[in-house]
């Protein structure tokens, strides 16, 4: 089997208005993927930073996954959570990140977005918070779903990541 090693970080989030944030995260594979070690889900820690624009996270990230076909590469479903003065926890935005199909060093940015409610969905999504959500992360993954959400762009996310792949070639597999 052909093999992928990811290691890396979630680095940082920008532009959602707050910076107090932190992003779940969950891998999608593909039918012939599996992951040989690591973990297929996880969660940042919250940022609180009094002064930066910016929520940095540092957040390792490290995977071992194999192959049996190239259809489906792997992606990161992204959430970004934000927490208010009063410690609730709403959803700051949805993004989606595929893995890098060539060796080597990247840095990554997954553009974010939230559904867009009704002006009054709105209003009340600025004035005392909470706002539209997602029933299931499938919308993320098919785009039949995705292309009928009116959504408004929110921020990105940054990560760095180490991509090593193992046993493409003798698959016929050029990265």
């Amino acid at each position: 089997m052909a093999e992928v090693f990811v290691s890396g970080i979630i680095a940082s989030a920008k532009g959602f208005g707050d910076n107090r944030l932190s992003i779940r995260y969950q891998l999608s594979l593909g039918g012939g993927w599996r992951v040989v070690q690591g973990e297929a889900e996880g969660q940042t820690q919250t940022d609180c930073p009094s002064v930066f624009e910016n929520a940095y996270f540092g957040h390792p990230l490290d995977l071992h996954l194999a192959t049996s076909s190239i259809q489906g590469w792997p992606r990161l479903l992204l959430q970004v959570w934000h927490h208010d003065d009063y410690g609730r926890q709403e959803i700051a935005g949805y993004g989606t990140l595929l893995l890098p199909t060539s060796p080597g060093k990247h840095v990554l940015t997954s553009g974010c977005w939230r559904p867009k409610g009704s002006w009054r969905e709105e209003m009340m999504h600025k004035l005392v918070g909470g706002g539209l959500q997602l029933t299931s992360l499938s919308a993320l993954e098919d785009p039949s779903i995705r292309e009928k959400i009116v959504s408004v762009s929110v921020g990105t996310v940054r990560f760095e990541l180490n991509v090593v792949t193992k046993n493409f070639q003798r698959y016929g597999i050029l990265c």
